[in-house]
């Protein structure tokens, strides 16, 4: 299992536990490590996941989705096979130029899903990544979210960028790995125009190891971006963010402390002890 201090937060409407049962089901190495009326932590294929039962106000959309490194067309063919019923193909499975096989799919839950036959030696042995598309407001925008994440994260290491060199967004990111806290993410503008674009459907979580980290994180990610309530902001890109100690669990068990944490934007630890 990986230890990722950067992990991907779904927003559901009430349903996360059903959903993780699902995922839990279809991918290996996973399972459910804490479930509450509010919130689902998991494992999935070894990557640790936060399902948030949030209600009907957001809801996830493919400008994040969750590319699934799989090592044989059985494997695709499987997990195609049961997350696409009752949901909706974006893109069929078949031969692509970046890929012998591969498809992309939304779920019955709307979350999105792009099956990629390859090796998990190219992706840090990560076997689900979290990849951002720029697109709507955002397009195009994806190269200075780089400079921006490589600025924001001190260990930002680029594991290459392949630029379109042909159509509407000639010159614009098509794909690029990044690693971030030893945690690997994806990016690229679309390819073609889109309607939607970054929500708090989905969010990327940091867990901090003290004040100081939370301090470091909030205050560069909402120097041109928004705050939000309860330890979420916006990057100037319109990405989630979730900025919490990683003790959060421990100290939200503490008499006070979930009414003290509704009163705040940035997670200040000493107000949650009290």
């Amino acid at each position: 299992m990986m230890n990722n201090s950067i992990i991907p937060s779904i927003w559901f409407d009430q349903n996360a536990q059903e959903a993780f049962d699902l995922y839990c089901r279809i991918f290996p190495e996973s399972h459910i490590s804490n479930s509450s009326p509010i919130v689902v932590e998991a494992v999935l294929n070894g990557v640790k996941f936060i399902g948030i039962n949030g209600g009907p106000i957001f809801k996830p959309n493919p400008s994040i989705s969750f590319m699934a490194i799989c090592e044989s067309k059985e494997e695709i063919d499987r997990i195609w096979n049961s997350l696409s019923a009752g949901g909706n193909t974006l893109m069929p499975l078949n031969s692509y130029p970046w890929s012998p096989y591969y498809g992309w799919l939304a779920d019955k839950f709307g979350v999105n899903w792009q099956l990629y036959l390859g090796k998990r030696s190219d992706t840090n042995q990560q076997a689900i990544v979290p990849t951002l598309m720029y697109c709507g407001e955002q397009q195009g925008n994806c190269e200075q979210a780089l400079a921006f994440y490589a600025e924001l994260f001190h260990d930002f290491r680029s594991n290459g960028i392949m630029k379109y060199t042909e159509g509407e967004y000639i010159g614009s990111i098509q794909h690029t790995q990044f690693l971030v806290r030893d945690f690997t993410l994806m990016a690229m503008d679309s390819g073609v125009p889109q309607t939607f674009t970054f929500n708090e459907g989905i969010s990327l979580t940091i867990l901090c190891k003290d004040q100081q980290e939370i301090d470091y994180f909030w205050n560069n990610i909402t120097k041109k971006g928004k705050e939000s309530m309860c330890g979420w902001c916006k990057d100037e890109f319109g990405v989630s963010w979730q900025i919490v100690p990683e003790q959060i669990a421990t100290l939200l068990q503490r008499p006070g402390a979930n009414e003290a944490l509704m009163k705040m934007k940035k997670i200040i630890i000493q107000e949650l002890i009290g």
